[in-house]
Parts: structure tokens; sequence; C-alpha cells
């Protein structure tokens, strides 16, 4: 597999962190989970369970080892350490100045590993002004902008379908991964990869910016395309309480579902900018989609090339013959399901382990490879270190 023979030290907690090495573990990568002596990582503990393991954590962790540890003890940090020596890649997400006061900083683990690659995600960067302040997703995409045009039809902000900045951090930082991997290849030089969930957004809404950077005022969403300004990018209401979504406001598509539903007189109000231009074809797909149920639209679109696709509950997604054929839903031995993985190479695809680690399942076998002993195991439990 790709990352066959890469270790990687995993220091992050809840999403982010957890999603790359995740991802990491997937194709090959081995991940040793650093865990604090006491409650663990912190999404074993958050939602709904299977059993006795949190759903989330299964989601997050599998094919991971788990080693618990005491970094603040000196021989908890003599144990990381020595780990460091057989690692190629670093992953953490404390508050920026955390590692630092542990003794576990990109500076302190390249004296003992110097071509090492070491990946830092937070919310608002390593510098800044508010690069001390707490935050978790929703505060990102509220102090970026992004939560602004995440609005209902009274144009109030209302919560995010998904954690944007969780996971756009983790596909950049496993990006980032593995350019330094690359390069290190070539040069024999780690690196140090510092990754901002709050940049990360950013760095994703090229397609957002017309208004800021132009007229340099925020968008109005109604007025912007992806966000409802645009008569064939909107989400319409149903007969029977349903939702459908018309996706592609190219002309073809708008000309082909409106002469289908008999107006083909209102095509040439779509070639309009976003907004007030387009209201007419709004408010008369908005009054036809409520004279038929969502099934009876699904049927009607059927045949026609238009980029429409019904509003599904995450149940439904996860049951569609397109999700199961992409292996995007997975059944193991036991009949639990887990998420598949995106990355699909032809030739070395996923191996995908889909047991998680129990709190602390490998510190015994870690440290006998480190070379601890049984005294020395014992002793370093006994005074609290693992």
């Amino acid at each position: 597999m790709k990352l066959s023979g890469i270790t990687c030290l995993d220091l992050s907690l809840f999403l982010p962190g957890p999603t790359v090495s995740q991802m990491m573990s997937d194709h090959g990568a081995r991940v040793i989970k650093i865990e604090s002596l006491g409650e663990g990582e912190p999404n074993r503990h958050i939602g709904q369970r299977r059993g006795d393991e949190s759903v989330y954590f299964a989601c997050t962790h599998r094919g991971k080892e788990s080693l618990t540890l005491n970094l603040k003890a000196p021989e908890g940090l003599d144990v990381f350490m020595r780990l460091v020596q057989h690692a190629d890649v670093i992953l953490e997400s404390f508050r920026p100045g955390v590692v630092k006061r542990l003794g576990v900083d990109y500076d302190a683990v390249r004296q003992v590993r110097p071509d090492i690659v070491y990946a830092s995600i937070s919310a608002y960067g390593q510098t800044g002004p508010l690069a001390s302040d707490p935050a978790h997703d929703l505060s990102v995409e509220a102090m970026c902008g992004l939560l602004s045009n995440n609005v209902d039809d009274a144009g109030r902000p209302v919560m995010p379908g998904m954690p944007a900045g969780d996971m756009l951090a983790a596909t950049l930082t496993l990006s980032g991964i593995l350019m330094a991997l690359l390069r290190r290849k070539e040069t024999g030089e780690g690196d140090y990869l510092d990754v901002a969930m709050m940049d990360s957004i950013l760095s994703c809404m090229p397609n957002s910016m017309g208004a800021v950077f132009a007229d340099h005022m925020p968008p109005v969403p109604r007025n912007e395309r992806i966000w409802g300004g645009a008569a064939f990018y909107r989400i319409y209401e149903t007969k029977d309480g349903g939702h459908i979504t018309l996706g592609g406001s190219e002309i073809k598509f708008a000309r082909n579902a409106l002469e289908a539903l008999g107006r083909p007189d209102l095509v040439a109000l779509c070639t309009l900018p976003p907004g007030e231009g387009q209201l007419p074809v709004v408010e008369f797909l908005s009054e036809t989609f409520l004279t038929r149920t969502r099934a009876e639209w699904i049927e009607f679109f059927a045949p026609l090339d238009v980029c429409f696709a019904p509003v599904n509950d995450l149940r439904t997604g996860l049951d569609l013959a397109q999700t199961r054929h992409r292996e995007m839903c997975l059944t193991d031995d036991s009949g639990r399901e887990h998420l598949g993985t995106p990355l699909k190479f032809a030739a070395e695809p996923a191996d995908i382990d889909f047991r998680a680690p129990a709190h602390g399942e490998h510190t015994r076998r870690i440290l006998t490879e480190l070379g601890y002993d049984d005294d020395g195991i014992s002793a370093l439990s006994g005074n609290g270190v693992v």
C-alpha cells in the first residue's frame, strides 16, 4: 500500500487529526495513538454507541494502535522520544504552545529525529492575534465569515450540516504531510506543517470571493449563485413536505427543465445574474414543485438531462446503490457498518482494518518493542507513566 513503512505518532484529539491518521492507516501506515491515562481520546465518549464503543470513535480510529502515556512525567517524555526515533510523522492538535510546554514540540523532536515530518492542526494557526483563542469548528466558521452565508429564508445563520473547518483542515493536512514525505525522499530533510482550520475554510472558497474582492463588500447570499440566488441552484419544497434540489445553473439544464415544465419563455431570465432578475423563475418553480410529491418529481426528472436530486436523509444516502458500489458504506463480519475510504487507488487499494483499539490496548507491546522489559513496564505502570 502507498504508506507501508510509514509510522505516525498521533497526539491529536477529536475530529481533524484523527481523520488524517485514519486515512493514513487505511493506506498502510502504522499509526500509534498517544492517549492520556484518564479517559483518553474524547470521542471515545461522544455520541451513540454500539456495544461498549462509540460510533464516533470507530469512525476515526480503526486500524490504529493505542498507547497510554503521561507526557507530563519525565519517564513518559523519555518513552515518547524513544518512539520518535522510529517515527516518520507526528500529528498534534493541541492549542498552540501546549506541545512546547510538554517538551514534544517540533524543535525538541527534530533533535532526536531530524527528518521528522511534524504537523500541527489548530483553529487559527500557531501565530497571530487569535492563535491562543479556544475554538472548535462552529466558532471558526463564524469568525471567518462562512457562517454568515449559511442562512435561512429570513437571513439568519443556521447550524452547518458538517464541520467544514475540521474536515477541510484534515484533508489539507494529509496533503501537506504527503508533500513533505515526498520532498524528504529527495532531500532527506523533514519539515514542520502549520495548518489552521480558518485558513483551510478560506482557501476552499474561491467561488465565493466575487463581491468581497471586486466590490470590497460582503456577499448577499440571496444574490449569489451558490447560496440560492440562481433559480437552478436552489432547494425547493414539494407537495408532501419533502424537498428536492436543482443543482446546475447552466443554461442547457435550465432549458431542458423549463421546456419539460411548459415554460420555455423563462429560459432567458436564467441568463441574468443571480438575484432579483431570476425571481420570476424562482417563484414559478417554487409554486410548481408544490403541486407534486417528492416521489413524483423524482420520476418526472429521471429521463431529463437536468442536475436534479432529492434531499435524502443520511440513512438513505448510505443505502444508495451508488454509495454501496463505491464502498463508502462497508459492513464487517459482525454486521456493523463503517465508512469507507474516498481514496481509491487502482494498483494499491486501501486495506481497511475495521477494529478500533481499546484504551491503551497496545501499550505493553509497544514498550516491549522499545526495549523495556517486564520490570521496566511494571515500574512505568506503577508510577502512573503508562
